[in-house]
């Protein structure tokens, strides 16, 4: 596609702001809350995250696209992000085992991306001003139209979006012989957390996000599992009594992201959206219990609160994140039950956390032991 072909457009932003830049050639309008991540690659397994869904995704890398898309790459069943802001969009792609190019699979799922935009000044922006809400456009010469539309989207803070990603009807992951049953409650579960837990001899269960209790239990499971998603914790309320249920009894218990959120909630610890959140790929972090540092990929806009979490005599904080000293991790002190804040199957990413998986197998083997 040549330059000088592709339409203008914009990024205008909720307190007024305007970014130009080009279409990549799909036309259209997209509302979301903005937010950047600075991964340097695996931009395709961002787009299908569903943590991001109802974001429009800024990549601070100048280059997307370049080698193209992969359909073992994905981690849900198609693309989550809003919409795409970026500097730089690759029409052609240069890889071996690439299925395509990035604007044919955009194009698939009608994703409105724009490029061409000074991204390094719009994430300064966001830095300096938080995150808000956004609409992106092909229609520039409507700014008032899009005013008015953009103040017609609901703030992140209070949304509940785990309905709009989780599985419609339970499924199932690994081999149905494996030693180790596990059930899994996908408020916007990612694909590589399940073969992670099933490469380690694991069989799934995976239940909406609406799931009861008895539900989860009536699979027999060795343990249980709360997966990241998107949107605020706070409204999660059945994913809460879930989690009140399964520490109640001591059974194993593993959550990451918003599970880890709503595990803090079923005890009595607050959430709170951060400024501008955290998502990247080389987020440091420090395990407390060993001393060691970790290379971590994260993606949240909510926290837990840190005062709350060191007040609770049940809970121990075991990981930091060393940027902003938020909680990284937590553990219950009488309890088989733990969670991070970050994503340990990162792939492409940082693998230092992978460890955390062979933990929660470990907790569960020890817990069958006790109890055979």
């Amino acid at each position: 596609m040549k330059y000088q072909t592709r339409k203008k457009a914009l990024v205008l932003l909720a307190d007024g702001t305007i970014f130009y830049g080009k279409s990549v050639g799909i036309e259209g309008t997209s509302t979301g809350e903005i937010c950047f991540n600075t991964g340097m690659t695996g931009y395709q397994e961002i787009f299908t995250d569903p943590s991001y869904f109802g974001q429009l995704m800024v990549a601070t890398n100048a280059h997307i696209g370049n080698y193209g898309v992969n359909d073992n790459e994905v981690e849900s069943d198609g693309i989550k992000i809003s919409g795409l802001i970026c500097r730089n969009f690759s029409f052609t792609h240069s890889r071996v085992d690439s299925n395509g190019n990035l604007k044919d699979w955009f194009t698939k799922h009608n994703l409105v991306a724009i490029s061409d935009v000074d991204t390094r000044a719009l994430v300064s922006y966001i830095r300096d001003n938080g995150a808000m809400n956004a609409i992106i456009s092909t229609d520039v010469d409507n700014i008032d139209a899009l005013k008015k539309q953009l103040a017609s989207v609901p703030s992140m803070e209070g949304l509940e979006l785990a309905s709009k990603v989780s599985t419609k009807e339970p499924y199932y992951v690994g081999d149905e012989n494996a030693t180790i049953k596990i059930s899994a409650l996908d408020i916007g579960i990612k694909k590589n957390i399940l073969r992670n837990l099933a490469k380690r001899g694991a069989y799934i269960k995976v239940f909406p996000y609406n799931a009861k209790f008895e539900d989860l239990a009536a699979f027999n499971p060795d343990g249980y599992f709360i997966s990241n998603g998107p949107g605020d914790p706070e409204p999660l309320i059945e994913a809460q009594e879930v989690a009140k249920e399964i520490i109640e009894r001591n059974l194993p218990l593993f959550g990451i992201c918003l599970g880890h959120q709503v595990i803090a909630l079923a005890n009595g610890i607050s959430t709170y959206k951060m400024y501008n959140g955290h998502r990247g790929i080389n987020h440091p972090v420090k395990n407390l219990l060993t001393g060691k540092g970790e290379i971590t990929s994260q993606n949240h806009g909510f926290a837990i609160n840190r005062e709350e979490t060191e007040a609770n005599d049940n809970v121990e904080i075991t990981h930091v994140h060393l940027n902003d000293h938020t909680v990284a991790g937590i553990r219950m002190k009488d309890k088989n039950v733990f969670s991070v804040q970050y994503h340990p199957e990162a792939s492409p990413g940082p693998h230092d956390s992978e460890y955390l998986f062979d933990q929660f197998i470990k907790n569960i083997k020890e817990a069958k032991s006790v109890t055979n």
